[in-house]
């Protein structure tokens, strides 16, 4: 019998990533980071769960009308961070992120708590200081500390906020916040608590022509639809209206985007991971492809 060469494991990519680091437009990497978590720490093991979920996916989005397939994708895999080294790990992720910028790449970074968005949005304003940050989140994290420390999860778009000019952070779906926070919020930027879908179609034109950075803590869904998450919150959006909201993105300019806090190990029907899956499919065949004529009838 001849010879047959073995192939790679296909959970080791993303599904329809299929293009070469050369030629993809988008990049996906894995930050598998869940230092300052507070509550229940394990989104590090998010990327490679998301990844192997991936597969129960077609690679086509049906309502974009597009296939992942006919994109030009690349998955980079996880990042190699330093457990415990925040400031070390965060460098790294800084690093990564404007490197792939400086080739021409876009990104989609899959976390990991939701404190990796700081050095990602710190490598993207780099090369677009025009930057719009538009954050979907069941929790404001707007903290000027948490525990003490000034850099956490909780704290993350504070620090984010420092980067980027005034009035260009959107927050959609926050159902949970301090008064201080909240306060925070509506002095500075553009809030939109409890939904996303609604008030994302509203404000979609101001978007429209600026450079955009899209953040999604899978906890803005409710723990029904996404129980695997580090601090789940009742009464969030359905997964319905989230993969709608990613629509209303057509045609936008998102330069980068991460999709971060899924944590596999508290879901064991594997449906967190599966939704994030989805999500970030979703989310690049509407951002990376566009979509046909067919698919803007809806």
């Amino acid at each position: 019998m001849a010879d047959t060469p073995l192939k790679y494991d296909r959970y080791d990519h993303f599904l329809g990533m299929e293009a070469s680091f050369r030629e993809a437009d988008w990049c996906l990497f894995g930050v598998p980071m869940d230092t300052t978590a507070s509550f229940q720490p394990g989104s590090r093991f998010g990327p490679a769960r998301i990844r192997e979920a991936s597969w129960a996916l077609e690679t086509y989005a049906l309502e974009a009308d597009r296939d992942l397939a006919d994109l030009k994708l690349h998955d980079l895999g996880d990042l190699e961070l330093p457990i415990g080294n925040l400031q070390e790990s965060l460098a790294r992720i800084g690093e990564a992120a404007y490197h792939l910028l400086e080739l021409g790449k876009r990104f989609v970074a899959v976390g990991g708590e939701h404190l990796v968005t700081l050095p990602l949005v710190q490598a993207v304003v780099k090369r677009y200081p025009d930057l719009v940050v538009v954050h979907w989140d069941a929790h404001a994290d707007l903290r000027e500390e948490y525990l003490g420390q000034a850099l956490s999860h909780a704290t993350v778009l504070r620090r984010v906020c420092e980067w980027i000019q005034p009035g260009h952070l959107y927050q959609f779906g926050i159902r949970s916040a301090t008064p201080d926070e909240v306060r925070y919020a509506r002095r500075n930027h553009h809030f939109y608590p409890q939904e996303v879908l609604a008030p994302l179609r509203t404000c979609r034109a101001e978007l429209e022509g600026r450079p955009i950075y899209l953040t999604i803590d899978v906890d803005v869904i409710d723990p029904a639809f996404m129980p695997g998450t580090g601090t789940p919150e009742p009464g969030g959006i359905s997964a319905r209206e989230a993969l709608q909201a990613l629509g209303v993105l057509r045609g936008l300019e998102v330069v980068a985007m991460d999709v971060v806090e899924t944590m596999p190990a508290h879901d064991t029907s594997q449906r967190s991971a599966l939704l994030a899956a989805k999500l970030i499919r979703d989310a690049l065949a509407w951002i990376a492809g566009g979509t046909s004529e067919e698919g803007r009838e809806r």
